[in-house]
């Protein structure tokens, strides 16, 4: 019985690990396409570079509009515009959402703003590792909804998140979340 125990246990953990090992290589090759314009950005705060790499897409031409979601409550756009690293130069719409503070949450508020705006497309602007979980949470909200993807890479974050300490464990930990989400949209929903 102990034995069973302990193969079952062991069995699981090299399952996690190995995928733990593809996920990390699925979000170090995103291939980012800047040829394709959609009808909207939505970038979701809580990572580097995230707002920045959204407005610099703005300002490219890539979409007509803006949602950046996860705001904190007190920043206004006059604010993010006077950031070092962020230049506005573009009249096209910019929307903030203060209203999400997790994922789920940015899932729900980037939705309800897409449905208001009649948008069919969108550039998903975030966190390369945070791109899977991200993804799923949209289309659990709206199956019909054409995304690209635009990984945002942070130079503190490792590629080979299993040398440094740091890096491994906001991967695993974000690996952890998307298995719970794959699992919650599998099973705990119809």
């Amino acid at each position: 019985m102990i034995r069973q125990v302990f193969n079952s246990v062991f069995l699981l953990a090299f399952i996690w690990f190995f995928g733990l090992v593809y996920f990390n290589h699925v979000i170090n090759n995103y291939e980012v396409d800047e040829s394709i314009h959609t009808d909207a950005i939505v970038a979701l705060t809580g990572g580097r570079n995230r707002i920045p790499e959204a407005i610099n897409l703005l300002n490219k031409g890539m979409a007509d509009k803006l949602f950046i979601s996860g705001v904190q409550k007190d920043v206004s756009l006059k604010e993010i515009s006077s950031r070092d690293d962020v230049t506005i130069s573009t009249s096209r719409e910019i929307t903030l959402d203060n209203r999400s503070r997790n994922t789920i949450e940015n899932a729900v508020e980037a939705v309800q703003w897409v449905d208001k705006n009649n948008i069919k497309s969108i550039r998903l602007v975030t966190s390369n590792y945070h791109i899977p979980r991200s993804l799923r949470e949209i289309r659990a909200r709206d199956k019909d909804l054409e995304i690209v993807i635009n990984p945002v890479y942070s130079e503190n974050v490792s590629k080979n998140c299993f040398f440094n300490w740091g890096s491994f464990s906001l991967i695993a930990s974000e690996y952890n979340k998307f298995l719970y989400v794959c699992f919650k949209y599998l099973f705990l929903r119809k």
